[in-house]
């Protein structure tokens, strides 16, 4: 029975120039599928929040117009 090495795991055989860079990547994509919802609501928020505001600054200038 082999014990646990530290090196030898991160090392991952010799591929690791390979290994971790594509968990890196895969996490980077998992956190910004993650995020990007949340941005994305902000956003529309922001400019629902303006077109809302341009509207009603419109109706004050033309109170007779709906």
């Amino acid at each position: 029975m082999t014990s646990f090495s530290w090196d030898h795991f991160l090392a991952m055989g010799g591929y690791a120039a390979y290994v971790w860079p594509a968990y890196a990547v895969f996490f980077v994509v998992l956190v910004a599928d993650y995020l990007s919802p949340g941005l994305r609501r902000r956003r529309n928020l922001r400019e629902l929040r303006g077109r809302l505001a341009r509207q009603a600054a419109r109706q004050q200038r033309n109170p007779s117009s709906p």
